[in-house]
Order: C-alpha cells, then sequence, then structure tokens
C-alpha cells in the first residue's frame, strides 16, 4: 500500500470505516473534531449516517439507537464529553449494545487546557459510571495504531456486545506520520452474532455457551426489551436473585475468559531488562527512546513494556515482565492512574512513578532520570521534575 502523511485522527476515522462503522454521532470537541469532521465528509459516500447532536449526551445516546438499529456506530470526544456520556456508557453496558467511543484526551479536569495533551482519562474510562460492569479501552502509540486499535474496538465491540472505548491522547489524535496502512479485508472483520431461533425462541439476554448472546436488530422481525434496569433473559426487569447474580456474572465472564485475546501488548529489550519501563500512549514513545538512551550511555539494561490494552488490564503481562528486574518505572501523562494497577501486581516498593499533568509530555530524559535514582533516594514528581531541570 501507498505512504501516505496521515494525523492520528484521521487515521481513527479511517479505521472505524474500514471496520464497518456506517453511523456517527457527535458534538465537537478540541482536540478530537477532525475525527467528526472527517466522518462528515466520508460515510454519506459509504452510504452511511452522520448526525451532530446538540451536546454529548444525545450523541451517545444516537450511537446506542443506531447500534441497536443494526449498524456500527461510534462517537468521538475529549475529556469534558467523555464526562457527559457516561450515564448512557452504562446504559450501553447494562443493554450490551456494542459501540465505539474514541477520547482524544487533554489535560484537565473540568475545561482544562482544551490543546494540551494527557492521559488523565485512564481510571474514568474504568470507573466512570457507576456499577459493577467490566469494560474495554484501548491506547495507541502511533498513527498506525491509531488506525488499527479502531478496527481492533470494533472488532471487540461487536464480539463482546460492549462499548469500547480508543483512548488517544492529543499528541497522537494531532500527530502527522508517514504510513503505510494495511489492507483490511473481511476475514479481518468482526460483525456480531445473529439470532439464528424463531423470534419466539429468541433470548437477547439469554446464556449461551459464548457468554455473548446473539443481537438482532431491531425493525426485522424479533420483539424484546431494552432497559436499563437489571433485566431477565428476555429484557423485561427483575428483581429476581437467580435471574440478577448470574447476569452480572456474565457480563464479567464474557471479557475475563478472552483477556487473552483482548489484552495487547510490546515488549523491547525486557529479556535481560534490571530496570521496567511500563507506558502507553505517546508516553511509550518517550519510553522507547529513554531505554535507548539508558542502554546507550549509562550502560542500564533498560526494558520496555508498552500497553495497547489498558483494560482489561494486563495483569499477567506485567507480572511476567517486572518478574526479574530491580524496579519498575511506570510513565504517564497523569500522577499516577495506571501506576496503581503496577503496584497492585508488583508491590509499591517496586514501583517509581513519573508523570505530569501539566499539559506536557513525560520526556525520555525525565524516565532516564528516574531509572538513574536510586530506590532510597526515590522523590515526588515535580522533585524529579526540578532535578531535570524541566
Amino acid at each position: 500500500m501507498t505512504a501516505q502523511l496521515l494525523q492520528g485522527n484521521h487515521a481513527a476515522a479511517l479505521g472505524a470505516l474500514a471496520a464497518g462503522c456506517r453511523f456517527f454521532g457527535g458534538y465537537p470537541i478540541t482536540p478530537s473534531s477532525e475525527i467528526a469532521e472527517f466522518m462528515a465528509q466520508e460515510l454519506p459516500r459509504l452510504g452511511g449516517k452522520f448526525i451532530q447532536m446538540e451536546d454529548e449526551i444525545a450523541s451517545i445516546a444516537a450511537v446506542i439507537g443506531a447500534s441497536v438499529g443494526g449498524l456500527k456506530a461510534m462517537t468521538a470526544t475529549s475529556g469534558p464529553g467523555f464526562s457527559l456520556m457516561q450515564e448512557n456508557i452504562g446504559y450501553a453496558v447494562v443493554a450490551e449494545i456494542p459501540c465505539v467511543v474514541v477520547n482524544v484526551m487533554r489535560a484537565g479536569p473540568s475545561t482544562g487546557l482544551p490543546t494540551s495533551p494527557s492521559q488523565g482519562d485512564v481510571m474514568q474510562a474504568r470507573w466512570g459510571t457507576h456499577g459493577d460492569h467490566p469494560i474495554i479501552a484501548l491506547a495507541p502509540a502511533s498513527v498506525r495504531e491509531a488506525y488499527e486499535l479502531t478496527v481492533t474496538a470494533f472488532n471487540l465491540a461487536e464480539k463482546y456486545r460492549t462499548p469500547v472505548f480508543v483512548l488517544m491522547d492529543e499528541v497522537v489524535g494531532h500527530l502527522r506520520e508517514k504510513v503505510e496502512l494495511p489492507e483490511i479485508g473481511p476475514n479481518d472483520i468482526v460483525n456480531r452474532e445473529m439470532p439464528s431461533v424463531p423470534p419466539e425462541w429468541y433470548e437477547p439476554f439469554g446464556n449461551p455457551a459464548s457468554d455473548v448472546p446473539a443481537l438482532a436488530p431491531f425493525g426485522e422481525g424479533y420483539r424484546y426489551h431494552i432497559t436499563g434496569l437489571l433485566h431477565d433473559p428476555r429484557g423485561f426487569p427483575t428483581g429476581r436473585l437467580d435471574e440478577i447474580q448470574p447476569w452480572v456474572e456474565r457480563i464479567f465472564r464474557k471479557i475475563q475468559r478472552n483477556e487473552d485475546e483482548i489484552c495487547m501488548w510490546e515488549e523491547d529489550g525486557t529479556e535481560d531488562a534490571r530496570v521496567l519501563v511500563v507506558a502507553y500512549g505517546s508516553t511509550a514513545r518517550s519510553a522507547r527512546q529513554a531505554i535507548k538512551i539508558a542502554r546507550a550511555r549509562y550502560g542500564r539494561k533498560a526494558g520496555l513494556l508498552h500497553l495497547k490494552t489498558l483494560w482489561p488490564f494486563p495483569e499477567a503481562a506485567v507480572a511476567r515482565a517486572a518478574e526479574d528486574v530491580q524496579r519498575v518505572v511506570v510513565a504517564e501523562m497523569n500522577l499516577g492512574q495506571l501506576a496503581l494497577e503496577v503496584e497492585r501486581i508488583v508491590g509499591r516498593g517496586k514501583v517509581l512513578r513519573v508523570g505530569r499533568a501539566d499539559g506536557q509530555m513525560v520526556t525520555p530524559e525525565q524516565i532516564v532520570d528516574a531509572m538513574r535514582t536510586s530506590q532510597a533516594e526515590a522523590l515526588p514528581y515535580r522533585t524529579l521534575e526540578r532535578r531535570s531541570g524541566r
């Protein structure tokens, strides 16, 4: 395929179209607006529908409705809009409606720094809506990954009947790189399972062996109930304990039993590493440069675990990569959100956090400084930044 100069936001939009997305409902918000602009231009040419809603609450509601109607559907937003979407995201979780939300993260809280990068929505992606539920969130680190992981997000949403998030920080969203996008063929695309039984036998929230019930589009002869209340196998509200607990366990199980397929990561230099850097998104780019500097300039045996899946958290990969190292450095554009998960797996005393929340990237030099600091001298973020002159 011919190489092209492409922006991360445009790559995500192209990935959505390649995956079969034919509906976009959204509201403009920096730094994700290029996705909506591109989809507004391209979807009508493919027979799809684009609609600008009055706000982000209505946007995710429209996406849910389009998905129930049988279309692959998505929206794109940033932190403030993602906050507004949380109630309806919970509705999509409880109704098991596949959809994709691209959140191009910017510094916050509130309006924050609208055009500056952040990775501050990691925990919001996991716990932003209330209740007990699993979720899937992917984090691209390059323009090519923005394309590939958006395709993957649609495949996972359709396969497991769940909302899926693409957490793409502003650096990746606005980055332009020369890339060759991979060909996406029919065998690379996953579509939701349709019912194979007569309408009178159909259970939209049943308990099949796969833990993922078939999903019939509205208007095609299968009548069923959708509600935000906890429901029985046919979708009607229930208070029966023998129906509620099995349903909650099933929506967890359909994700947990497939974590080997959902969780993605890359390792660089981990074979002989004594210091492991864990990073994601654009910070993984700084981390990759940092391990090169540490090895070449200081002789430190440093390795990188680059996480592409943030939720479900790839516990086994982290535990394995960190098993024989002396220190784990977690680098992220916040003050320690994913670091909490790493500390839970490998122990707090082994982890040194390197982060910033001022709308600037974590630099390779900051990560190298952390590698060179003895555990006894480990200092808070701001002190580390002062020592390195940043």
